[in-house]
């Protein structure tokens, strides 16, 4: 089968929104698919002094990408901290998407599957699938506009409503809208969505790449981290990851030996760098965002992981960093909306403790209960291996796309 893949976001940009896709892309092409992928040249969570000089020059570009075609488009680059700007960049992106897919020489493929958000690259889909008379499935990530009107972000009547019409109107014309969790398929189908298009396809982790590791490993000594107990934090940080929460707890015990770590970039990081500088507190540390093979051996470097979430955050997320540190057989700490998917699983699997959002007592007590219970803090780092291993893994996930589309 021939797919087209539509993504904001490839490798070499690291998250979880380029691996998602460059796995399952990987994983159809050893399968005997044949995968084009339309997307952008690297903008984010890369370092760009390192970019290969491909990257660097020209508006479009054509790659092979293990077995995978790649075709690049030129973005123009607005400021991610401005939402007016960010919604500017989506629907520009859309249109030079949709510009570059009508210009591929040879479009005969079966079908399309693109990753939201952002939103609006459901249009694109939706305008290519009618001209290649072919379906599309519409895979939701994040619940937009939903996500933003919760945190504030979006606040505007007249965008909410267009947000909306638009949200409904790309999940109607979809021919399958795949979800990752029960609670984000209540949500398509209460835009009036027929069910019988609507599909959990749950997000899913390689098993194999991301395995338990050595604790003292490269990355400790690298980052000269010595024998301390840490507490990592590793992504995007934005307003939804509600890092606040973990520096508060963070101030709570800042007599013990556990160092709370938090890697990665956003629009949040100079903000809360400067209030842990005012706090005077030496055990929380950052560290800028590190690729896939250094974040993995992060995760084995640590002793246990945060999944935080906002408490505004009403949609049921499931935070993928989740799926990664029960795979890689670390417990986990989070404080989380008690009503979403991601709590859920955390008390099905046992795989660690979960407070609400917001609440950096309660989290501080979760921290100090792993750090002084060993046998405890082994046993939901299994619990969350097993977990993840039988209901995550990548063969199964892509054998459920397979099936959904043949």
């Amino acid at each position: 089968m021939r797919w087209l893949i539509i993504n904001a976001y490839f490798p070499p940009e690291i998250g979880s929104a380029s691996f998602l896709f460059f796995e399952l892309g990987q994983r159809l092409e050893q399968k005997g698919h044949n995968v084009t992928v339309l997307t952008g040249f690297p903008r984010y969570n890369i370092d760009k002094d390192k970019l290969e000089q491909k990257y660097k020059q020209g508006i479009f570009l054509t790659e092979d990408i293990k077995g995978m075609k790649v075709l690049r488009s030129r973005l123009p680059e607005f400021p991610r901290y401005i939402p007016i700007l960010r919604g500017m960049d989506h629907l520009v992106m859309a249109g030079i998407f949709l510009i570059r897919g009508l210009f591929i020489k040879k479009r005969n493929f079966d079908r399309i599957l693109v990753y939201s958000p952002p939103l609006p690259l459901g249009l694109t889909a939706f305008v290519l699938s009618k001209i290649m008379g072919i379906p599309f499935i519409f895979n939701v990530q994040d619940l937009f506009p939903q996500s933003a009107i919760d945190l504030g972000v979006l606040q505007s009547k007249f965008l909410i409503r267009l947000m909306e019409k638009m949200e409904s109107f790309i999940y109607k014309k979809a021919d399958c809208v795949t979800v990752h969790s029960q609670g984000n398929k209540k949500h398509v189908l209460s835009k009036g969505v027929d069910k019988n298009r609507v599909v959990i396809v749950p997000n899913w982790i390689d098993t194999d790449a991301v395995e338990p590791g050595e604790k003292n490993n490269d990355f400790r000594k690298e980052f000269e981290l010595g024998d301390k107990f840490i507490v990592s934090f590793a992504g995007v940080i934005g307003y939804s990851q509600d890092l606040d929460t973990v520096i508060e707890a963070a101030s709570l015990i800042k007599e013990k030996d556990i160092l709370f770590l938090i890697v990665g970039d956003g629009v949040e990081t100079e903000r809360l760098k400067q209030k842990v500088s005012d706090k005077e507190l030496s055990n929380v540390r950052f560290l800028p965002m590190q690729p896939k093979d250094k974040y993995i051996k992060l995760l084995a470097a640590s002793d246990a992981c945060f999944v935080n979430l906002h408490k505004s955050v009403k949609t049921p997320v499931v935070p993928s960093k989740l799926l990664s540190i029960m795979a890689a057989q670390r417990p986990v700490v989070a404080s989380l909306p008690l009503t979403g998917d991601a709590p859920l699983i955390i008390k099905e699997s046992a795989c660690g403790i979960c407070v609400d959002a917001g609440d950096y007592k309660g989290l501080s007590h979760a921290i100090m209960k792993i750090y002084t219970d060993k046998p405890l803090r082994e046993e939901y780092a299994r619990n969350g291996r097993k977990y993840a291993k039988e209901k995550f893994s990548l063969d199964k996930c892509v054998l459920l796309y397979e099936n959904l589309l043949t």
